[in-house]
């Protein structure tokens, strides 16, 4: 599987670690260049400097090819948008969102945006551990 990953937040990171050491070839982008140090050292995928909102970054990570591009960063409406670009524009089959405000979150998913809120699911763990 052919994975772009746009934000090497801790998630981003870890995420690139996980499917990397499974065999895909990982492509994970962030606009800053320190944040790839948060990537585990055994990390054999490709670590760019761009922007996931610009095309010509969006091409040299290989959208173009791309089975999967997921979002992370720390902005929800930028991780939206590109993944709208990934989605309509490269027409890339599998694309996933971190979206933190849960009430956006629910608007994109019935728009057909594949979203997760990490808000929700914490406080849905935090419920179960209270209530458990």
């Amino acid at each position: 599987m052919n994975v772009i990953i746009m934000g090497c937040s801790r998630v981003g990171a870890q995420l690139a670690g996980m499917l990397d050491a499974e065999g895909h070839k990982v492509t994970i982008m962030d606009v800053e260049p320190y944040s790839f140090r948060k990537l585990p050292s055994t990390f054999n995928g490709l670590a760019m400097v761009g922007n996931g909102l610009e095309e010509e970054s969006l091409k040299k990570a290989g959208i173009e090819e791309a089975d999967v591009f997921v979002t992370v960063t720390q902005g929800d409406n930028r991780n939206v948008m590109a993944c709208q670009i990934a989605k309509h524009i490269y027409q890339v089959p599998k694309v996933v969102s971190r979206i933190y405000d849960p009430i956006r979150e629910e608007m994109y998913h019935n728009l057909g945006i594949e979203s997760v809120s990490p808000t929700k699911v914490v406080a849905e763990l935090l419920k179960d551990r209270i209530e458990g």
